[in-house]
């Protein structure tokens, strides 16, 4: 635990401050940053952030309580004391990250505040919606309390806080997606390392990628933990269908690596689609008779691949198309009761700032 605060500073703080963070698309690789694989295997991920956000507001609470809010959920949360803000129900995210900050960094001192969020995207969407609210949240705590806290030391901590103080089920390329943000290929490594890798592509073939690229949200939100676990479950026992197809997975993430660079659209659509069988095999309930629908109509339209972004069950699906066909197939899938549209990507990581007076 660091010096406890001088309690006047803390006092004079403002603790008018917001955040927000980058939702990504998980392109390859997605499941080989799980324990026990990456600790055994290594594991590769290809993602990129796109602009859909998850933000966090710290402010001061006019009547001095501790309050905690998530105004697109329709959660909120006041309490009297630091004592009754408890981890085993309601806005757990909010309040873990908020009883690190008081007990890791201020002396136990809890600050009266409000501290909201909203996210751009429905719980369940497979675009690291929880992961980037959680970097958020401590990214606008390190404006506020001048933290040193560089992008990995953010990603990191807002893993420690999902997968070990909450117990949350999940990998490790949501927090370090969101932290950095861009187009990455990540690697993790033995010994609980990271090493995030921005690809360095030429502008003309991402702006292709982009162009190709149409998002679609299948309508149902999903719990990701009961995949995961059977996923972690195949690992630990080594069942061998579930380590082969993540093997496959992660060298799908180095393929589509370079077929990125090399600007070859059509080839990164291929692999999508190749990881997206590989995927289905690691669990049941990754595909969905809505996300099956969805795929037979974007492929009849003109889709040349695409997968489930996340850990699957619903949320968003991914498409490549001929960018000449993309709003056909935007309308196709609408029409089917889809919600599909362009997405742009991003290069900007976790950003906080101090509201202007």
């Amino acid at each position: 635990m660091s010096p406890g605060p001088d309690a006047r500073l803390l006092d004079a703080r403002q603790f008018d401050v917001r955040a927000r963070a980058p939702l990504r698309l998980g392109l390859a690789g997605g499941g080989t940053d799980l324990s026990p694989y990456c600790d055994q295997f290594g594991g590769a991920v290809l993602n990129a952030t796109i602009d859909r956000f998850a933000f966090a507001h710290l402010v001061r609470h006019p009547q001095g309580r501790i309050g905690f809010r998530a105004s697109d959920i329709g959660g909120e949360e006041t309490y009297d004391r630091f004592d009754e803000v408890r981890l085993d129900a309601g806005l757990i995210l909010h309040k873990a990250v908020y009883r690190h900050v008081v007990e890791t960094y201020l002396d136990g001192q809890a600050p009266p505040l409000i501290v909201s969020t909203t996210i751009d995207a429905p719980a369940g969407s497979g675009l690291g919606s929880s992961s980037a609210l959680v970097v958020a949240l401590i990214e606008a705590f390190r404006v506020a309390l001048d933290l040193p806290l560089g992008p990995y030391e953010v990603a990191r901590l807002a893993f420690e806080i999902e997968r070990v103080t909450l117990g949350l089920a999940g990998g490790r390329q949501d927090q370090y997606a969101a932290a950095f943000g861009g187009f990455n290929y990540i690697e993790f490594l033995p010994g609980e390392r990271a090493l995030v890798n921005p690809l360095r592509a030429p502008r003309a073939h991402l702006n292709e990628f982009e162009s190709s690229l149409v998002i679609c949200f299948s309508g149902q939100s999903r719990r990701s933990d009961t995949i995961i676990q059977e996923q972690i479950d195949g690992l630990v026992t080594m069942n061998p269908e579930t380590v082969e197809n993540m093997h496959r997975l992660k060298a799908d993430a180095g393929a589509m690596k370079e077929a990125i660079l090399r600007g070859r659209t059509r080839e990164v659509a291929e692999i999508l689609q190749r990881s997206w069988v590989a995927k289905k095999k690691t669990a049941k309930g990754i595909a969905t008779d809505c996300v099956d629908r969805l795929f037979e109509i974007a492929m009849a339209k003109g889709a040349w691949g695409g997968k489930v972004s996340g850990a699957g069950g619903g949320g968003f699906l991914m498409f490549c198309t001929d960018p000449e066909n993309r709003y056909r197939l935007i309308q196709a899938l609408n029409a089917e009761g889809g919600q599909a549209s362009s997405v742009k990507l991003t290069f900007d990581g976790a950003e906080a700032w101090t509201v202007p007076r």
